[in-house]
């Protein structure tokens, strides 16, 4: 049984519609990322939730295909890592479309040093994680450094950065520190997904601080 099966009521922009995402890390990625880049939609997005439990697209077409609530104009979106089992996402019915990551994993757009700064600083002395960021990070430009990282790995409770830190980094508060003119394209052209699934026109209306 998949987890975080889709609940009951909804909304005139988000009835019928379902994201579906690999495990709750992600989704709480994603509503972070909400709160700036779609703020007044968000609930939306996140009324129906389905988690695979990992890389399964094959899960999400059998839940859409087969879910009560997804009659005519239904409308689904899969968000899937990369990783780098060279499968691409399979063809989903009318209605349900698949998102990749162009990096390895969601937890790659974190990667962003000014939002990482903001978010980790409180623990840590200034100058010490300036240099544990530039001995972790590839160079802003090296977008195929970013790609071939392993940013779950790096993030991760017992990664290299909870190390040097002292204490795990909490991913929530980065996606929450990261500001809308700060995020990787693949982030845009997935919250333009979700505002075309929903069918709202809102603008990102991003919030400073």
């Amino acid at each position: 049984m998949l987890d975080g099966a889709p609940q009951n009521g909804g909304s005139r922009n988000g009835a019928g519609f379902v994201l579906y995402v690999e495990g709750p890390g992600d989704r709480g990625i994603l509503r972070a990322w909400a709160h700036r880049l779609l703020p007044r939609s968000a609930h939306h997005v996140f009324e129906r939730v389905v988690i695979l439990g990992g890389r399964q697209p094959a899960r999400a077409l059998e839940h859409f295909a087969g879910a009560a609530h997804t009659g005519p104009g239904a409308r689904g979106l899969c968000v899937l890592d990369r990783d780098d089992d060279g499968a691409g996402p399979p063809s989903g019915p009318e209605g349900l479309e698949f998102f990749t990551w162009s990096r390895r994993h969601i937890e790659s757009y974190l990667l962003v040093p000014a939002a990482l700064r903001r978010a980790l600083r409180g623990g840590a002395e200034e100058a010490r994680l300036d240099r544990v960021l530039r001995d972790l990070l590839p160079a802003p430009a090296d977008e195929e450094a970013h790609r071939k990282l392993d940013a779950k790995r790096l993030l991760g409770p017992r990664g290299p950065l909870a190390r040097a830190l002292g204490r795990p980094p909490s991913l929530a508060r980065i996606a929450q520190a990261t500001r809308e003119d700060e995020h990787h394209p693949d982030v845009h052209a997935l919250f333009g997904l979700l505002r075309g699934a929903l069918g709202c026109a809102e603008p990102a209306h991003p919030q400073r601080g």
